[in-house]
């Protein structure tokens, strides 16, 4: 079997699944007929058509003409791709990741076997899933316990909150007035649903050390699942800092690819939860960074700011890893995701229940429904949150 063709397209996504941004999807095809499909992450947000077009020269240069079942073989040849000894920027991280997502389904089509089966088999028959708290009113702290209920009588045991957005200048300090703030916040949330669900808080290494510790101390009586990057994650002793000064777990992962970035931080005790993000590593990649964390006795909750297909990879992973915790995901897998699928997933009362369907599980996208959305222009979306976030820093002043 050869691969002997890629098709790629930018869908732009509907409300409320991250409305205004575009999703990018893959088509690996075989001379034997059988479809892969891939997805690249968030990432490549307002550079979809550069990304696009570098999947399509690595693809030509180092995949087509290639045996899909060799996965190390080719992941290996994409990461050298640029440059034998050069570190792969993130929009090859996304391209080796679509594409060897793609890969894994074309062999589990083919072998008519699902591809946690191909990765030592299922560890769990259901995946937990959480989402974030939408649905509530930044100036009303309290409107955040009512939509947590919300989320609760739907089934969900865990969600997350961002209670604290980012401003510039990054990292920075947090205000007294900001502490008190999150701390109504999630006293809402357990005055609100108890203790009977996991709620973790949601950062993106806005903050300086010595603020993320204090926000630490000021959070840590409603027990949080997890503080999400606390600071940015490019320097591992100072999120190590962090971790050493709170009993809530820290939890990071998303910005980092392929094993070497995640050893660093598994050896500095820098974070107990590991965000991998399957898109960027790749599925057999994200396995062997699971396997790494299983020995430091850290558990993985995979990233997914992406589409059904990037999904559909990270269930794949989480039924087989013995130390998954709990999986990112939108709400309740439905509405668009659903849509563009042939064979959607099963969400209930929290979790996604495993499928036995060949490949990623999901059949085929519908590229029927994918020509019914364009994208959208990304860097205009772009600017406009950029003044949007102007306009409240300037109120916050």
């Amino acid at each position: 079997m050869k691969i002997i063709d890629i098709k790629t397209y930018i869908v732009g996504v509907p409300p409320p699944h991250h409305g205004g941004l575009n999703w990018v999807f893959l088509k690996l095809v075989t001379d034997e007929g059988i479809e892969g499909w891939g997805e690249l992450p968030y990432f490549a947000i307002g550079r979809e058509h550069l990304a696009t077009d570098l999947v399509k020269h690595m693809a030509q240069k180092f995949v087509l003409g290639k045996d899909p079942f060799n996965i190390e073989k080719i992941w290996e040849s994409l990461y050298k791709a640029v440059h034998p000894w050069q570190h792969p920027g993130t929009l090859t991280g996304l391209a080796m990741g679509g594409i060897e997502m793609a890969c894994w389904d074309i062999i589990g089509k083919e072998l008519k076997q699902p591809v946690y089966k191909l990765l030592g088999g299922k560890y769990r028959d259901k995946i937990r899933t959480y989402t974030y708290i939408y649905d509530w009113d930044p100036k009303d702290p309290e409107s955040a316990g009512r939509a947590a209920t919300k989320l609760a009588e739907q089934g969900f045991t865990a969600f997350k909150i961002e209670c604290l957005p980012p401003i510039s200048p990054q990292p920075r300090e947090i205000s007294l007035k900001e502490l008190q703030y999150a701390d109504k916040v999630f006293r809402s949330i357990r005055e609100w649903v108890g203790y009977e669900c996991d709620v973790a808080l949601g950062t993106h290494g806005q903050f300086n050390t010595h603020s993320a510790i204090r926000l630490a101390k000021v959070l840590e009586k409603y027990d949080l699942l997890w503080f999400e990057e606390p600071v940015p994650p490019e320097n591992v002793d100072e999120m190590a800092r962090v971790a050493q000064h709170t009993s809530i777990p820290i939890a990071t992962g998303e910005r980092l690819s392929t094993k070497w970035e995640f050893r660093l931080l598994l050896e500095k005790q820098a974070a107990q939860i590991i965000q991998l993000d399957i898109g960027i590593n790749g599925i057999l990649e994200s396995k062997k960074i699971a396997g790494m964390a299983e020995a430091y006795y850290a558990q993985i909750a995979p990233h997914l700011y992406s589409g059904p297909v990037s999904a559909a990879a990270s269930v794949q992973l989480d039924a087989t890893c013995p130390n998954f915790l709990i999986q990112e995901g939108i709400e309740t897998w439905g509405g668009f995701w659903s849509e563009l699928l042939e064979k959607p997933f099963k969400w209930e009362k929290g979790y996604i229940i495993l499928s036995d369907e060949p490949g990623l599980g999901i059949g085929r996208v519908k590229e029927e429904v994918l020509d019914k959305y364009p994208p959208y222009d990304a860097l205009q979306m772009l600017r406009k949150r950029e003044e949007e976030r102007r306009k409240r820093e300037t109120a916050g002043d």
